[in-house]
């Protein structure tokens, strides 16, 4: 996997490279200055929708255990910042993000539970801004390769989704303990008894449809709101593109993006993607390759912060600390390690009820 990772990076520089170079540097980077203060405010649309998805993430959690908001909108930039940036197939920041929730005192199965059905609930979303996107696609006129290539697309990712789905709803306990039976040796009976509790808590958080379709319309306010990136940029060159054609943009550069998990960063799939579908409404390469610049400075802007502070939290951790008060606490701890810290970070007095642990 990891010699598969590197060839995809390499890849993906190659095709980088090669898209500038053939669209000229220099009409790269006057299309980019022309963009303006439209890169500034890419950024803050972005940090705007990393926390509205830690709001959708927040949701799912029953309403008597929830931490604090602003904990969930913390761990939810780490997992951006670690799934954008770091070599994970974009899952692994997930996985840190449900860890960094047990080190706050969430029991393990909740957090577990809550981050799968978090992960569930953001691909279904994007499947269906996808349909939409294309949808608009097909309205506005649009024919030809692009259509009926995400068409297949949706039509291989429809049944992945559903069997998503049933893994955590009918199937996965038992290949999950099959798997365990046959690789724990004599512990067996101490992580099924975990698995048991994280497949209850699954069941708990699939029946509660009033908390599923408050986190469903959430996430997909979140799409749109991502969908500012590429209206804001756009306009700001010049290009007198529609928000109707700014979705159809970001919907189905978004699925190549995802198309293309294995690729760190989804190098060359993001701006390849850009340009054809940019081309669609007439503009061309250097803008598409401009606008892949400027979201990609927002991946480092909100990124980096957001790996500081997977790392304060887990100092915080390793020191045997009080968690600190939010996302700039945190910031502190690390920066000063030896200064006092502020008050928990961001949880109530919510009891630990031992599930999961």
């Amino acid at each position: 996997m990891k010699r598969l990772t590197t060839l995809g990076l390499i890849a993906g520089l190659c095709t980088v490279i090669g898209l500038f170079v053939s669209s000229g540097p220099e009409a790269v980077a006057d299309a980019l200055w022309a963009s303006g203060w439209g890169a500034v405010l890419v950024v803050a649309a972005r940090f705007v929708a990393v926390a509205w998805a830690g709001l959708g993430w927040w949701v799912v959690f029953p309403r008597d255990e929830r931490p604090l908001l602003r904990t969930c909108v913390g761990v939810r930039f780490v997992r951006e910042g670690v799934n954008t940036l770091l070599p994970v197939a974009q899952v692994g920041g997930d996985l840190i993000g449900a860890r960094l929730l047990t080190l706050q005192r969430v029991p393990g199965a909740l957090a577990g539970a809550t981050t799968l059905v978090d992960l569930m609930i953001q691909a279904l979303t994007q499947f269906l801004f996808t349909v939409a996107g294309l949808g608009i696609l097909v309205a506005l006129g649009g024919d030809g390769p692009i259509v009926h290539y995400v068409g297949l697309g949706l039509v291989v990712a429809a049944p992945a989704l559903v069997a998503f789905y049933l893994v955590q709803r009918r199937f996965g306990q038992a290949l999950l303990q099959a798997a365990i039976n046959r690789f724990a040796g004599g512990r067996e009976w101490r992580i099924f008894g975990a698995v048991d509790v994280l497949f209850e808590r699954l069941r708990g958080l699939y029946a509660a449809r009033g908390r599923i379709a408050t986190a469903i319309g959430t996430h997909l306010i979140g799409w749109i709101i991502g969908t500012l990136e590429v209206w804001i940029v756009l306009r700001f060159m010049g290009y007198e593109v529609g928000f109707l054609e700014a979705i159809v943009i970001e919907s189905l550069a978004q699925a190549v993006r995802g198309a293309a998990f294995a690729v760190p960063g989804a190098l060359g799939a993001q701006e390849g993607g850009l340009i054809a579908l940019c081309a669609v409404f007439g503009i061309p390469a250097e803008a598409a390759l401009a606008l892949s610049l400027i979201k990609r400075l927002a991946d480092l802007t909100v990124g980096l912060p957001s790996l500081l502070l997977w790392h304060a939290l887990e100092d915080n951790a390793d020191q045997g600390r009080r968690p600190a008060a939010g996302i700039g606490a945190a910031l502190r701890a690390r920066l000063r390690p030896r200064q006092g810290l502020g008050p928990a970070f961001g949880y109530a007095a919510a009891p630990v009820d031992g599930k999961g642990e």
